[in-house]
């Protein structure tokens, strides 16, 4: 069983930035694209950004392109979410999910493994 634990969630000031990051331990697999979602009170959980197991590829939901980044560190079975330029609309509670696939899934059912979450909260 793959464990996630996300950190780096909390409360900032709209303009401001976090960083996301999503550690993976027990029976971790060796090649396992990433994705970061979120959900909002209220609404349905939402990809947010996907990056394939090596970190050549990457998706970002057009309302954070040009705002965040997602990257990885297979060598300490980690991965990122840097985010900049927050809006008060980015407030929601964000998932780190691991799926078996090389390339990443863009749908939740393509995920096979998910974190507890973690809040931000971007204050207007």
């Amino acid at each position: 069983q793959v464990h996630l634990d996300e950190s780096g969630g909390g409360m900032v000031q709209a303009g401001g930035s976090l960083r996301l990051s999503c550690a993976a331990s027990g029976r971790t697999l060796s090649r396992t694209s990433r994705g970061w979602f979120r959900q909002a009170p209220g609404k349905e959980r939402e990809l947010v950004a996907a990056i394939n197991w090596s970190g050549s590829s990457t998706y970002y939901a057009d309302a954070v392109k040009g705002r965040f980044t997602i990257s990885r560190d297979n060598a300490q079975n980690t991965v990122y979410l840097q985010m900049n330029s927050l809006k008060s609309e980015d407030t929601a509670v964000y998932y780190c999910a691991a799926s078996r696939t090389l390339s990443y899934p863009v749908t939740l059912d393509g995920y096979d493994f998910w974190g507890q979450g973690t809040q931000v909260t971007v204050s207007s």
